[in-house]
């Protein structure tokens, strides 16, 4: 099995979450968490919306009995790049060093192999992508907030309330956010 951890130099956050921030309005990414599989400088960043459930499962839409194991997996809204395509990925956490592993751009079969294995296998239709320098520019405009890695991700089935329990484990602060109503004009 090829893992990824992320971990590769300092600078780059592959292998690590970004949470919307509060303020953060767009309403593909706002209340997001995206676990980044890929960041560099020079090539941009790539990653997944791991909160936005599509609200179908792998069987709607890949119906080929070949891949019946897959058929009640959830399928997710990874971001708005390429949505006609579904993609697998495969997480795993590593309880010896206390990080997440991942595999991405799996393909059905590939899944299939890691449910054997006995993996957390999530479905993705599109993706979240960033030019070279943007997401350094969105942070710097502190549209996200990088957020290490935690097991909820792999293990969690409450993917709604997410965001909102990361984020209180920030700060004071954030969690001052978290217990806004969603509409601030019903308030």
């Amino acid at each position: 099995m090829d893992f990824d951890t992320g971990k590769t130099d300092q600078k780059s956050l592959k292998g690590s979450l970004i949470l919307a921030d509060p303020r953060l309005q767009e309403p593909t990414f706002r209340h997001s968490v995206l676990l980044l599989t890929e960041h560099s400088l020079e090539n941009g960043a790539h990653g997944y919306i791991l909160n936005r459930p599509l609200g179908k499962k792998v069987g709607e839409l890949l119906p080929d009995p070949e891949f019946g194991d897959l058929f009640e997996i959830p399928v997710f809204v990874g971001g708005p790049v390429s949505t006609e395509h579904l993609t697998f990925s495969s997480l795993a956490w590593s309880e010896m060093d206390e990080s997440l592993q991942y595999s991405t751009h799996l393909s059905a079969k590939e899944a299939l192999n890691h449910i054997d294995e006995g993996f957390s296998i999530r479905a993705f239709v599109g993706y979240s992508g960033w030019s070279g320098g943007q997401l350094e520019s969105e942070l710097k405009e502190k549209a996200w907030i990088p957020h290490e890695p935690k097991k909820a991700v792999v293990s969690e089935t409450d993917l709604d309330t997410l965001w909102k329990r990361m984020l209180r484990e920030l700060s004071p602060e954030y969690r001052l956010y978290t217990d806004e109503p969603d509409d601030l004009s019903l308030n």
